[in-house]
């Protein structure tokens, strides 16, 4: 049995879709060849992305290799931590029921809800006029 050079998990949310490499390191994540801290300044959202490697204490372990398009900066950065949560399993599959208790291996099935003819939005009706 060969060693594999990394493990890939891919996460999404909403319309981001997030392509997650994961090898043997010191804990750097690079999302688009950049650190994510360049690339997501929020703090929310930097711990969004580097969550399921706290949880699993493999934050020293690994370096992650992140592509992500498509979304918002939001869906993005859950995406990520979706996509770090897979690989995770793929490298330890001992470490599934603590991404699983956190709620980090579960896609969020929520998306945007298609605009309705005759509303002005989804669910927006036009203003009612009784004159």
């Amino acid at each position: 049995m060969d060693k594999q050079t990394y493990f890939h998990g891919t996460g999404r949310r909403k319309e981001a879709i997030a392509q997650v490499r994961l090898m043997p390191g010191n804990g750097t994540i690079i999302v688009d060849g950049k650190p994510y801290q360049e690339r997501f300044p929020s703090l929310i959202h930097q711990k969004t992305i580097a969550q399921p490697m706290v949880a699993t204490s493999a934050m020293n372990r690994y370096n992650v290799v992140v592509k992500v398009e498509g979304g918002g900066v939001t869906g993005q950065s859950q995406a990520i931590s979706h996509g770090i949560a897979r690989a995770l399993v793929m490298a330890e599959e001992g470490l599934k029921p603590v991404l699983r208790q956190g709620g980090l291996l579960t896609r969020d099935p929520r998306v945007k809800e298609r605009k309705k003819v005759g509303l002005k939005r989804a669910r927006k009706a036009p203003q009612y006029t009784k004159r």
